[in-house]
């Protein structure tokens, strides 16, 4: 089946311009809406229902403030990004602080435009996401609450931080250093948000579909190689997966989302080098299980903190959210009914032992 492109609507009475970047937009595979006055973007905005909006503040019937008002009472989660000329940023970054999430100078380059609608998607999707929690009890309902103040703000920082490293000589090492380390913190922050909504994210068991296992450590190694480019270079992987493993009924995403938190905190724990062997078998029990074993001969683990691995939020990391774990153990053991257990012993290396049933009925 053809995947649904994603939607754009392009607000401007600039023709030339309009056609510029509709072309632009639609070599990436993006499905382009015009509307060259407010009232046929209020319009399009309620027929086409797009999902970003790039809004030009000067239309020839109304404000781009008014519009961008009127944009956000039919559909809030529309991400909305002001287009400006010379001499309108001032206003721009204002209307930032009225629902845009971002904006754009005249003229604009085309590597620009790209990276800010990758953006938007992405803001756009994770306050979507972010509300799909609001329904649930106690710290299901905290996090969301959560997630909603802190990346609205974060949003904020970035466009500003967008425009600091347009308008900055980025030749200055002090000042480009400074604009790395707030990325790099909103990154963090981000990322946080991003945990605490996984650990109260509900079960899905519609997605729960047959699973192999061995593939699933295949594309996991490929993600974190990726994310540890250069620690890779100096840790061993070595993987004795058999090849006769049966698979099992899982979620894809969640046990995928598991795996790469212990292999991720695995290379955090041999910043010297090391090595990392990855097992699965088949083990014959009453019930069939599928057993994945993880061990590494990094750092280890004190004695006293073994016993709070699983608690959301403990941590023994400088920069650490505490939540790997605890999504890892939700994920094995509330969701998938499985078996999840942590061996360590300080300066020797840790071992990971998962269990899974080999077949469990989707909904159970």
């Amino acid at each position: 089946m053809k995947a649904m492109k994603r939607k754009i609507l392009v607000v401007d009475d600039n023709v030339e311009f309009v056609g510029l970047v509709r072309r632009l937009l639609e070599h990436k595979d993006f499905q382009v809406f015009i509307a060259l006055d407010g009232k046929t973007a209020v319009e399009k905005v309620r027929s086409e229902e797009p999902e970003i909006v790039l809004l030009d503040l000067k239309l020839p019937d109304s404000p781009g403030e008014e519009i961008l008002k009127r944009v956000k009472e039919i559909n809030r989660d529309i991400a909305v990004i002001i287009v400006t000329g010379f001499g309108g940023e001032q206003v721009a970054v204002d209307l930032m602080r009225k629902g845009a999430i971002d904006f754009l100078s005249k003229p604009i380059d085309s590597d620009v435009l790209y990276s800010a609608v990758k953006n938007a998607f992405e803001m756009r999707d994770a306050q979507i996401e972010d509300r799909q929690f609001e329904q649930h009890p106690t710290l299901e309902k905290f996090f969301p609450f959560l997630a909603h103040e802190i990346r609205n703000p974060l949003h904020a920082i970035s466009g500003a931080l967008a425009i600091i490293r347009r308008r900055s000589d980025l030749k200055d090492e002090v000042l480009g250093q400074s604009i790395n380390i707030i990325n790099e913190e909103v990154h963090h922050l981000n990322e946080f948000v991003q945990e605490c909504l996984n650990f109260v994210r509900p079960p899905d068991q519609v997605r729960f579909v047959e699973v192999g296992m061995n593939e699933v450590i295949s594309v996991v190694m490929n993600i974190v190689s990726h994310i540890y480019e250069s620690e890779s270079k100096r840790i061993k992987v070595i993987q004795d997966l058999d090849p006769h493993l049966p698979k099992i009924f899982a979620n894809y995403e969640e046990i995928k989302q598991a795996f790469i938190n212990i292999v991720k905190n695995a290379f955090e724990a041999m910043p010297e080098g090391g090595v990392l062997s990855i097992q699965t078998a088949c083990k014959a029990e009453s019930t069939p299980l599928i057993e994945i074993i993880f061990a590494d001969n990094g750092i280890g683990i004190k004695p006293e903190n073994l016993k709070s691995l699983f608690n959301p939020f403990f941590t023994t990391k400088l920069r650490g959210t505490g939540l790997g774990l605890a999504i890892c153990r939700r994920i094995i053991v509330e969701r998938h009914h499985g078996r999840i257990q942590i061996e360590s012993e300080e300066k020797k290396g840790t071992t990971i032992r998962i269990e899974l049933p080999s077949t469990r009925p989707i909904g159970e």
